[in-house]
Formats: structure tokens, sequence, C-alpha cells
């Protein structure tokens, strides 16, 4: 081998070492980059449950009113003969003291909906069963659209049509929105009405306590910003009509919704106290297929947050952050607790100026945790089984977030890529046990 032989490869080794070692660098940036965010996302979502206790300590009692606005109650109903039945009677159970109006939105059932819904027309005179003209795109919105046309009062309130309120649940929203300067509405609660069936009911039940109530509470309490939630919801006439009513082509229609209610300065009070009971899905078919939906649904949203002016203005911006932390970051972070878990656990790498990356998953399975039992412990449901639930949680349920997330993108991709709108699809029902 010859003197230059010998320098080139010389030279190709210092290279591939030079290589290695910046390499390691540049992973030591990233990781300690991510770290530093995750931690600071685990700290936001720590302060948002601390501030959610407090506003579920501090409730007041339902102010009274000395006149109380109409309300139209919209259900939009698909195919719903499994459930209509239970739900119509639990709307007839509603106690308000003003005039109230029930419209079942019949959009196109090929089930016995219509009979039901028609028999108990005949005998209520303030329940009405409405059959939607077929349309497209297909969904949640343009029926919502069509029940704002042919309905007149001040206020409408959505439930879907697996949902059993409270019989004072409306009382309690109508107050709370007609006592709330700049409040286009009001916002309730959704608990699960079919917890005991499974351990998937279980924890759809402990992650709605979390994120559909002790969140929004903390959110509220921090930054005076609320979420529509699809159902127990109640909203202005006014307001829906000066926004242009529903997007049809939103899939999560109660988010995108927020999002335009929010930028034209109105508020959205959350009422924790006013409950309604829905029905969750039993099988994890069920749920991967409504929860591909939702994420859709989401996704189209994030890409209007991220293509239009005027979602980072004001408070607009605590909502559309919040978008973004849910249903992009927390995903990329995911993803990396997957590489933190496995460098940690089999001791191959360390970030040698912080903890142990082991210790930063600890870190976010305990704040996982800490936050699921925060939640029973705000709406006392604790028992040995959802303790039990929640300590395997993260483990389990949490993790389907990921193929949930790929699975849409690439579904949401897909539809932009060959100009499809992406159709709407309603959650199976499965009979009361």
């Amino acid at each position: 081998m010859n003197r230059r032989m010998i320098v080139l490869l010389l030279i190709f080794f210092i290279f591939i070492v030079v290589l290695i070692i910046s390499a390691i660098f540049s992973i030591k940036i990233l990781l300690f980059t991510t770290t530093i965010l995750f931690l600071t996302l685990l700290l936001y979502y720590s302060l948002l449950t601390v501030a959610g206790l407090y506003n579920r300590l501090k409730q007041k009692e339902t102010p009274v009113l000395d006149h109380y606005p109409g309300v139209d109650i919209l259900i939009p109903a698909h195919n719903e003969g499994v459930v209509i039945k239970e739900t119509i009677e639990a709307m007839l159970s509603i106690k308000y003291p003003g005039d109230l109006q029930i419209y079942v939105l019949n959009d196109n059932s090929s089930d016995e909906t219509a009979e039901i819904a028609d028999a108990f027309a005949e005998t209520f005179r303030n329940l009405h069963h409405i059959l939607v003209p077929p349309g497209e795109p297909r969904g949640k919105s343009r029926v919502l659209n069509y029940g704002l046309s042919i309905s007149e009062n001040k206020y409408y309130c959505v439930y879907d049509a697996d949902n059993q309120p409270e019989p004072d649940a409306l009382v309690k929203l109508v107050a709370t929105a007609e006592t709330n300067t700049k409040a286009a509405g009001a916002v309730g609660y959704v608990r699960t009405l079919n917890e005991a069936t499974n351990w998937l009911t279980r924890m759809i039940s402990i992650e709605f306590q979390v994120f559909q109530l002790l969140m929004q509470s903390g959110r509220w309490q921090l930054f005076k910003t609320g979420s529509l939630t699809g159902t127990n919801m109640l909203v202005k006439r006014s307001v829906i009509e000066e926004l242009g009513g529903y997007d049809p082509y939103a899939i999560a229609e109660d988010a995108e919704l927020t999002l335009r209610i929010t930028r034209e300065g109105y508020y959205l009070p959350i009422v924790p106290d006013s409950i309604t009971w829905e029905q969750e899905p039993e099988t994890l078919a069920v749920y991967l297929k409504q929860r591909t939906r939702w994420l859709q649904g989401n996704l189209y949203i994030v890409e209007k947050t991220l293509t239009e002016p005027g979602y980072f203005k004001g408070k607009l911006l605590v909502h559309s952050i919040h978008q973004l932390l849910v249903y992009v970051v927390f995903w990329l972070f995911l993803l990396i607790s997957y590489v933190w878990f496995a460098l940690g656990i089999l001791d191959i790498f360390y970030i040698e100026y912080t903890y142990p990356l082991l210790f930063i998953w600890y870190l976010a399975y305990m704040v996982y945790t800490s936050q699921l039992f925060a939640a029973q412990a705000a709406q006392r449901t604790f028992s040995p089984i959802n303790i039990f639930v929640s300590v395997i949680m993260y483990f389990t349920y949490a993790q389907l977030f990921s193929y949930l997330f790929i699975r849409s993108l690439i579904s949401y991709i897909k539809a932009k890529k060959n100009r499809q709108v992406i159709g709407w699809e309603k959650t199976t029902r499965f009979k009361s046990k």
C-alpha cells in the first residue's frame, strides 16, 4: 500500500470519526431541545389541571333569571332507531321555564327513526319531527344549517341523538349565557352513559373527565376561552347568523365554529354542572372509526389555522396553539417518547448535562396519570377499577393516538390529492343493557 493510499484512508477515517461525533453532538442538541419543549408542554398541561381543579372547586350556584328566552333543541338523527326513543324521552323531561321547542332532524333514515319520532310528535306539541332534504356534502353541519333555517328562538342547543341530558342541564346553560357579557352561548359537560360496559368505555369516560372537562375548565379559568363540544352546547342564533352558519365541509363542526366565534370576540363559558349522558363506542372497531373522523375533522381545522390569516391573534391564539399542541405537537412528542424510552431502558444513551432520558419518560407518565386522578377526584368517580384503568391508560389507550393520527393523516392527504370531500359517517349505536 503506497503512501498516497494511506493518506486517503487516514483522511477517510478522520472524516467518518468527525461525522459520527457531529451526529452524536447533533442528536444531543436535538434531544436537549425536544426535552425542554416537552417539559414546557407538560408544565402547560399541569397548569391547566391545577386551574381546572380550582375552577371546579369555586363553582357557584346557577343564577336565577327574571326572563328565560326561547330555546330550540336541535337533534341531528340518521338511523338512530336503537337510541332515539330514550333520547326523546330525556329531552321531554328537561325542565325549562321558557319556550322550548325540540326538533328531531331526520337525515334520510332508513330504519325506525321516523316512526318513533312521529309517535312522540303526535303526542307532544313542542316535539317536531323534521325530514331533512337530501343534499351534499353529507353530515351534521348541513343538517344543523337546515335545522336553523326552520327554527326561530333566540338560542339553539345541540344534542346528539344518543344523548340524555339531565333535567336542569339546559337552564344552567341559558342562565350562564345570559349573565356573561359577550357570551355567544355556553358549553356543558358530557358524561359516559355506558361507562361500566368494558375497559374501553371506562377509558373513554376518564378521558372525557380530563380533556373535555378539567382542561376546558382550566382554559376558561386562565384565558376565558371555551370550546364547543358538539353536544350539550348552547349558541345564540344571532351569532351563528352573523358567522354565516356552519361550515358544511367541516367534519369537526364544533371545533371549527369555536374558532370563528372566538375570532369575532365572543366568549363560550364552561358550565361543568350542566350534564348530558352520552353513549360511547363499545368496540375497538367503532372507536377507531369515530376517532379517525374526529382527527380528519381537526386536521381540516389545523390546515385552516396554518393557511388562513387571523388565527394567531388575541384570544384565538389560545385555541390555535391548543389545536396544534393536541393534533400535531403531542403526536410528535409521543413518537419522541418512544425513542426516549428505548434509549433509556436499554441504557444506550444519556444526556450528560441533564437527567437520564428514562426519567423524562417517567415524568410524562406521572403527569398524564396524575391528570386522570385529578379529574376523578373532581368528579368523585374514584373506584378500584378506575384507578387500575388509569394506571394502564398511558401504555394502552394513549398509544392508540399514534396509529389514529397516521391513519387519519394518510386518508386526509389522499382526499386532498384526489380533490375528494371527506365523507361524514355516524357512530354506530348500541342497545342499552
